[in-house]
């Protein structure tokens, strides 16, 4: 039986936390205490009360909109009482009356760009709240156990404000053991996503009933094609899928069609080593293959961990165009937990690119033997 383990999430979707009454109190008197002083030593109060227009304006950027209401209450407060204590100093009424109504509509004005902008944080957050619903339905949470196999890992989108790429993964327990699926989606936006949600669906609703990789990969085939047949009445492009599709069972071999994706890494010890896979044509293009899917065994013993990956790791590149050499830098973390080693690469695979590098969505899983084995 297939048991998931939710992680809190390393991004929040919450909106910018506005600052604290006493925050805002304390802001507001040192700005104003500021502009006094300058008024006095430049003794030009009454054109330095300008400053004061802007703080309405700045609140209604960081605060809600009860202490922009506030702020704006406070300024115009200052303004009036200034206007009328120096109504001496000689300056027109009519420049006092248009201080005093310049004060009042950029206040008022500052009122309603905050509720704007909170108006549309709650937009965004609820968006981000459903895209975050999303991502838990297509990839589901990790760590993943069964019978079988322990699987762990994470999964990074390139852009720090988009939860759901084309990159793909799940574990399913079937009846002739633990499937696992690692995918990558040819192509961006939500038609790659589109493409990732037919795959996943598909593999979850045939991994149980299909007693041959090669009959999965077929299903999985199929999916991808009716998808780009959708997608072509709607004009959008067509997409392929490079997959790697595995079965672990009691044995100690491992099963696996490669349609070319990237290639596994079996960590024992202090060894590295890439299982010679044959590889197939990806999802959605098995009508050009001269040949039907292959299955490939390889040596999978208990206390191995082994390293699926999306070409987001592999593709890495530094300012000079170098890729990211995983074999090396995965040989120097072969001692690390199948717990920490995901995020230990993902991390150096941005060390390695750097500001000026490229990067893509990334998936990184680890496979262990289960503990109830």
């Amino acid at each position: 039986m297939l048991r998931t383990h939710a992680k809190k999430p390393r991004r929040s979707v919450d909106a910018i936390a506005p600052p604290r009454e006493a925050e805002v109190v304390s802001a507001v008197a040192s700005v104003t205490l500021l502009v006094v002083i300058l008024g006095v030593l430049s003794e030009s109060p009454v054109w330095l009360l300008g400053l004061l227009v802007f703080l309405p304006g700045a609140a209604s950027a960081l605060c809600t909109v009860r202490q922009t209401k506030f702020v704006f209450a406070w300024t115009e407060l200052v303004v009036i009482v200034t206007m009328l204590v120096r109504q001496g100093d000689g300056r027109p009424w009519l420049d006092r009356i248009l201080m005093i109504l310049l004060t009042l509509v950029l206040g008022a004005a500052s009122v309603y760009a905050c509720h704007r902008r909170i108006s549309r944080e709650q937009e965004m957050l609820r968006l981000r709240s459903t895209a975050a619903a999303m991502q838990r339905h297509i990839l589901r949470p990790l760590p993943m156990l069964t019978d079988d196999v322990l699987v762990n890992g994470l999964y990074e989108p390139v852009q720090e404000d988009r939860l759901v790429g084309g990159d793909i993964y799940d574990v399913v327990d079937s009846p002739w053991g633990t499937r696992v699926l690692i995918g990558d989606v040819q192509g961006k936006g939500l038609p790659a996503v589109g493409a990732a949600f037919a795959v996943i669906g598909a593999f979850r609703a045939t991994a149980h009933r299909e007693p041959t990789l090669t009959a999965l990969v077929d299903a999985l085939d199929a999916s991808v094609v009716r998808h780009n047949s959708y997608a072509a009445q709607t004009g959008d492009d067509e997409r392929f899928v490079t997959a790697l599709i595995l079965n672990f069972d009691a044995g100690a071999e491992a099963q696996a069609i490669n349609c070319g994706h990237v290639l596994p890494q079996v960590l024992q010890e202090t060894t590295v080593t890439t299982p010679a896979l044959t590889s197939g044509v990806p999802l959605g293009l098995a009508e050009l293959a001269d040949e039907p899917a292959i299955v490939d065994w390889f040596v999978f013993p208990p206390g191995a961990t082994l390293l699926l990956t999306t070409d987001g790791l592999t593709e890495t590149r530094a300012a000079d165009g170098a890729f990211y050499p995983l074999t090396e830098r995965l040989t120097r973390r072969v001692s690390l937990s199948p717990t920490d080693l995901p995020r230990a690469l993902y991390d150096d695979a941005r060390a390695f690119a750097g500001g000026g590098g490229q990067h893509d969505d990334v998936a990184v899983l680890t496979v262990r033997r289960s503990p109830t084995r």
